[in-house]
């Protein structure tokens, strides 16, 4: 019987390459999205074409009532949920510090922090096992402007640091209800955040040690791996896909 994974803000970039990656493994998919219903649309078919199994919702994980029914619909599927992937994030763009206001925090802690804290709450109530579940995964996506603090980038760093430290905090308190909790910390990825002219791209590629941006099938591998039994005794982990950056 097939299990359920969640990937939140997946309709695009890495969040779709990893529940395309998943759906392959054999997991059922829930396609979550915020506004590009056509993009997650075509994500779905892309893996129904495949012979997996997927569904695209609608929510805003900044919402806590909207988190609630995105799990519903999950539970329609009559899939049992075994593993959430808070991917979903919001970098609010570049801006100086000084030009910050009360706005940007709460946008970027919305999306970044609290989302995912909510999303593995309404996932903890249905994998724990002293509620009648079987357990479960969870693996959040961070970044590395967690530990550097980025360019320009506050609100969104602050954020991504406060995922880091809540995985570890979550690997604690949920091990006993056989929830694994890990997070990915990915650096340079080829996506359209990371797009740029061709002299920018080689003075980033020279600052990577291993030569080169990532690819986003590293990142959704490096998931995959976390929620697989093959990684049964991590929890807690935040892995840095970064090519040594």
């Amino acid at each position: 019987m097939p299990r359920a994974v969640i990937v939140t803000g997946a309709s695009r970039g890495i969040g779709a390459v990893i529940a395309k990656s998943l759906a392959a493994e054999g997991y059922a998919v829930c396609v979550n999205y915020l506004r590009d219903e056509a993009a997650a649309a075509s994500v779905v078919e892309e893996i129904l074409g495949a012979g997996g199994i997927a569904r695209a919702v609608q929510a805003d994980v900044a919402a806590p009532d909207q988190i609630g029914r995105l799990f519903d619909s999950v539970d329609e599927m009559s899939v049992p949920l075994y593993a959430l992937v808070n991917n979903a994030g919001f970098s609010g763009g570049r801006k100086d510090f000084i030009d910050l206001t009360p706005d940007d925090f709460d946008a970027a802690l919305g999306v970044n922090l609290l989302g995912p804290a909510f999303c593995t709450q309404e996932a903890a109530r249905r994998m724990a096992k002293s509620r009648g579940g079987s357990g479960g995964a969870v693996v959040n996506v961070v970044s590395q402007a967690a530990y550097t603090g980025g360019n320009r980038l506050l609100p969104y760093a602050a954020a991504k640091a406060g995922l880091a430290i809540m995985t570890l905090a979550l690997a604690r308190e949920l091990a006993g209800e056989s929830i694994r909790v890990n997070a990915v910390s990915p650096g340079v990825i080829d996506t359209d955040m990371a797009s740029g002219d061709h002299a920018d791209r080689n003075r980033l590629e020279k600052s990577i040690p291993l030569g080169r941006v990532g690819l986003p099938q590293e990142v959704a591998d490096t998931v995959a791996w976390l929620l697989s039994d093959k990684a049964s005794y991590v929890t807690g982990a935040v892995v840095p896909v970064t090519g040594g950056r």
